[in-house]
């Protein structure tokens, strides 16, 4: 498979800019890997697929308010700056992206708030945008996270060209989330309401939860036509003792495990015994999964609508298929369906 094995036309109107009214109620694409057939049903009807014994694995991760609004010393121009990894907690060490990133180098001073109270220093360059910064904050270490906290803003994608509003605090969060670590939400879980998750338990499903904290290199271009050359960043990952006995019971019992999102297939692929059972882990993964590929532990998986040549699409082509991939999104085009973070949901079974 080539890169542009994965391109398609894409609407621009079709790039969701706000959540649905209630996020059991986001459009539900199903389909039917055997026969081929597509469904056209609400989220909320995922429930009729599903039966007592079946796993619904989510991942838990927390999304961080990452981005945040400052100004550098002397001159005061704007910046932004996306925090994107805790280097060292002791001395406030960040990973970072910064822009506009040429007027940044480093020795320069950022001032976030107006008392100047939370200040930073650039002690490295890492990339073209990428920056480390080290805080200055007189405060012990959870005064300064509460601190980064409280003038941090909701990372939304950039693709959402309105500004941030105050629903998006909650609805860019999925309603079982944890631990927090996370610069980007794992989208297909936001559509999960308490509601339809109380009702799924009621029928007898169960929930076993993972934790992959997302980060932005989950949506790198790819720029090589050859996948097979294409880096994945790594993303910090942690699979329970519990978690794989839930799930280990379920595949054993001859029950269905759906994995309920990308971030979650790639965790769960990573950690694989020969026998195609889940293993507890932590650590990192940079798994990338394309065609062909044998996945070993979900039987169905959860999704949203992806843009065009993303690793994601690529991941759900190795799923589902690729020509029956491309006729879903096709139709997903046609019909409307609303794409990316905010997007509609896909039920692959």
């Amino acid at each position: 498979m080539k890169l542009s094995n994965f391109n398609f036309d894409l609407p621009k109107e079709l790039l969701a800019e706000y959540p649905s009214e209630n996020r059991d109620e986001a459009r539900l694409m199903v389909v039917h890997r055997k026969t081929e057939k597509i469904e056209h049903r609400l989220f909320k009807d995922i429930i009729e697929y599903f039966d007592e014994g079946d796993t619904f694995i989510v991942n838990n991760t927390k999304v961080f308010p990452a981005r945040l609004y400052g100004h550098k010393e002397k001159t005061n121009a704007k910046i932004e700056v996306f925090l994107l990894r805790e280097l060292n907690a002791d001395q406030r060490l960040w990973d970072v992206l910064v822009d506009p990133a040429r007027k940044i180098r480093i020795g320069n001073k950022l001032f976030f708030d107006k008392a100047e109270k939370l200040t930073a220093e650039v002690i490295d360059n890492t990339t073209s945008r990428g920056r480390t910064l080290r805080f200055l904050f007189d405060g012990s270490y959870q005064e300064f996270r509460d601190k980064l906290i409280e003038l941090g803003h909701t990372p939304l994608p950039k693709y959402i060209t309105r500004a941030e509003e105050p629903e998006d605090q909650e609805r860019y969060q999925t309603v079982y989330a944890k631990h927090e670590g996370a610069v980007a939400a794992p989208t297909a879980g936001l559509h999960f309401s308490k509601h339809l998750m109380k009702r799924l338990e009621i029928k007898g499903v169960n929930f076993a939860e993972l934790t992959l904290h997302v980060g932005l290199g989950t949506f790198n271009p790819v720029e090589v036509e050859d996948l097979s050359k294409h880096k994945m960043d790594s993303e910090e990952v942690y699979i329970s003792d519990e978690t794989c006995q839930i799930v280990n019971t379920t595949k054993t019992n001859k029950n269905r495990v759906c994995a309920i999102g990308t971030t979650v297939m790639r965790a769960i692929e990573s950690s694989v015994s020969s026998q195609g059972m889940l293993n507890p882990y932590r650590g990192w993964t940079n798994k990338f999964i394309y065609p062909p590929y044998d996945f070993s532990v979900a039987d169905c998986m959860v999704t949203n609508f992806h843009t065009p040549k993303s690793t994601l699409l690529m991941m759900v082509s190795a799923f589902m298929g690729h020509d029956l991939m491309k006729k879903a999104y096709k139709e997903a085009v046609e019909q409307k369906y609303k794409f990316f973070s905010y997007g509609d949901a896909m039920l692959i079974l």
